[in-house]
């Protein structure tokens, strides 16, 4: 089986000389001669780490947004700059506007930037409504919305279509990559905003049952109680998942939970990380 390669390009976190951390995510994955771009940050980042990396990013060969945060969809005008006859793959509802209620019961704004639309609406015929799962390149693909079927997961936090908060943002257009590979299936998350295992029991759905062998990413459980962290590690130990990478949006209080619960089995994934899977 073929190799695939992903590196951290954008993450909270930055462990080497010359890197930038961001809040935000961006993973770049090289996979059967391809080259896909998952996520992009602010912004801020995304090219000076990519070139610190050796990551040419005019040779992108496809986008995939997992919602329209902008910290996930704030470099897309850096990301297509150089690399244009590329297809973007991304749910409509992440052009809405978005909004986080702050404790104060004030709001602000969180949705993907305007640029960052623009650019991808206006290469019309290069976006990829991703509806339903889709095939990225060959081996790859994306979930497209994630059926929210768990009793104990929610979005992760109060999110609003309105400024006022009136109108729940159920991020229907939250996704996540995947891949195969010899020993199971490699995940990618954004934020998991569907709830990560919601997510992992849809991409099982569409694998015919393959086991997870990884789990690289946000899982936003930043502020989630007790005891949705406890059902969601019961979940992880059922699946029996051998590498867990939890990043970004994940909390520090479930990340400790889950490198106690699966000793040798997680690691850290600041900015320049990588991974190789055949």
């Amino acid at each position: 089986m073929q190799r695939t390669r992903v590196t951290v390009l954008v993450e909270n976190t930055a462990a080497a000389p010359g890197l930038l951390a961001e809040h935000g995510l961006a993973y770049w994955i090289e996979h059967a001669g391809r080259n896909v771009l998952f996520d992009t940050g602010q912004g801020g980042a995304l090219a000076g780490n990519a070139y610190k990396l050796g990551i040419r990013l005019h040779d992108l060969d496809a986008l995939v947004l997992s919602h329209g945060h902008y910290d996930h969809a704030g470099g897309v005008a850096e990301a297509l700059k150089t690399a244009r006859s590329m297809k973007t793959h991304v749910h409509p509802a992440a052009f809405e506007r978005k909004f986080l209620r702050n404790a104060d019961g004030t709001a602000r704004e969180i949705g993907m930037p305007y640029r960052s639309a623009r650019v991808i609406q206006d290469r019309r015929n290069r976006w990829i409504a991703a509806t339903e799962p889709t095939t990225v390149v060959d081996g790859l693909a994306a979930t497209g919305p994630v059926p929210r079927l768990t009793d104990f997961e929610d979005t992760g936090g109060p999110f609003f279509l309105d400024e006022s908060c009136l109108q729940p943002d159920p991020l229907e257009d939250d996704q996540s990559v995947y891949f195969d590979t010899a020993e199971g299936t490699v995940v990618l998350l954004g934020c998991a905003h569907a709830g990560v295992v919601n997510t992992l029991n849809h991409i099982r759905q569409l694998t015919g049952h393959r086991p997870i062998h990884a789990v690289i990413g946000g899982m936003h459980l930043v502020g989630a109680s007790p005891a949705r962290m406890d059902r969601t590690i019961e979940e992880f130990r059922r699946l029996d998942i051998k590498r867990l990478a939890p990043a970004h949006c994940t909390g520090m209080a479930f990340t400790v939970a889950l490198w106690n619960a699966f000793p040798g089995r997680c690691q850290s994934c600041p900015v320049g990380t990588r991974f190789e899977f055949h």
